[in-house]
């Protein structure tokens, strides 16, 4: 078995925080300690840790994490920062229906109740402002994007003529993926297969909400 560098620095904070003080960190202690982007990312780790039998806490009680005594670091292979994961919101389904519940640009460091995914940093980087979201449909099948696919988005409100992108059609409160293209007044969403039509909308009815940095897939 084997911990990311990040669940190494974990522990090792939470052993140093307990030499200096007599009560456990706190997750936005853990935070700030040890430069992570958000206290979901906290949590998913802790969560992590304590499957691996090396804490354990009462969610309902609070400050409660305690380092497990019989704990036996050495077993475990601590993977290289190269190998660094990042846990990576998974937002929910995009197609041409409801908006899906991006969070607001000042509450990205708490995601809660959301589920993660594992995606190498050398993807996603620090994983700042980046969530997945599930395809629906095959309006991008020409683009190798089916359904059922993982898309690892990033946060933005601008892209690139001819860039893939999530936009929001704000008179129909309806999300879309496909290719983007701003002709002035005129706004063109291109899909990525010659059965559906392109979609021609004003300009001020379209609101970009995301980029499309990969396709996560896993092959059966």
């Amino acid at each position: 078995m084997s911990l990311t560098e990040r669940q190494k620095k974990i522990i090792t904070f939470i052993e140093n925080w307990f030499s200096e003080y007599e009560y456990a960190p706190s997750i936005r202690d853990i935070q700030i300690g040890c430069q992570i982007s958000s206290t979901s990312v906290v949590q998913y780790n802790l969560d992590k840790l304590k499957s691996l039998g090396m804490i354990k806490s009462d969610s309902e009680v609070s400050r409660s994490l305690t380092l497990l005594s019989n704990r036996n670091i050495s077993k475990y292979n601590y993977l290289p920062t190269d190998n660094e994961t990042v846990a990576v919101p998974m937002l929910g389904t995009i197609a041409a229906g409801s908006p899906f519940p991006l969070p607001e640009e000042d509450s990205w460091s708490d995601i809660a109740g959301k589920d993660f995914i594992d995606l190498p940093q050398s993807i996603v980087g620090r994983g700042d402002e980046i969530y997945a979201l599930k395809i629906k449909g095959e309006s991008m099948i020409d683009a190798l994007i089916s359904d059922g696919d993982t898309l690892i988005m990033q946060h933005t409100k601008t892209v690139l003529n001819g860039q893939m992108a999530a936009v929001k059609i704000k008179s129909e409160n309806t999300t879309t993926l496909k290719h983007y293209y701003n002709q002035g007044k005129l706004t063109r969403l291109e899909p990525a297969n010659s059965q559906i039509p392109p979609i021609l909308l004003d300009s001020t009815d379209v609101e970009i909400i995301g980029r499309v940095m990969a396709i996560w897939r896993l092959l059966s």
